[in-house]
């Protein structure tokens, strides 16, 4: 199954909307494969964003605002053709350019603050998987029952 790599933004965090981002994808299917609520380091931040490291004044608004406005939520989500579908539901970076009913045109303020990151490609979405969740993704049976069958009385 392919995996992508999803942020939610800390304007997105402030605003509340991790259950909200995090319904939609359920209701596509997808299964979340990993999650934490973490304050970016500098490092990691320009890390993440070193393909824009040649456009220096907005590389500097973006690795700024991810360490400086609050926690961000890491998310890795697996389903079939995930990073395609979340890029459709994502919509573009303007939330201005975004068909309605995408994340960032129902929620999204600016370029800066559009709520979600999320991996373009699947070569990407390994990379950013890799720098955010060293650990690697959380393997586990979402099968519940198997669990609640052991009570049956």
């Amino acid at each position: 199954m392919e995996k992508t790599f999803v942020m939610i933004k800390p304007d997105g965090v402030q605003r509340r909307l991790i259950p909200e981002v995090i319904r939609r994808f359920e209701e596509k299917r997808f299964s979340l494969k990993g999650m934490k609520l973490m304050n970016v380091e500098r490092c990691l931040a320009e890390k993440h964003y070193e393909n824009l490291s040649d456009k220096k004044v907005l590389f500097r608004r973006l690795v700024d605002y991810i360490v400086s406005s609050g926690p961000v939520v890491a998310m890795i989500w697996e389903g079939k053709n995930v990073v395609e579908t979340v890029g459709e539901m994502i919509g573009p970076t303007n939330p201005s350019d975004c068909y309605a009913a995408t994340i960032r045109r129902d929620f999204g303020i600016d370029k800066i603050r559009n709520v979600i990151h999320g991996s373009d490609s699947v070569d990407i979405a390994n990379k950013e998987i890799a720098l955010w969740f060293p650990e690697g993704p959380l393997n586990w049976d979402p099968k519940i029952n198997n669990y609640w069958n052991q009570f049956d009385c």
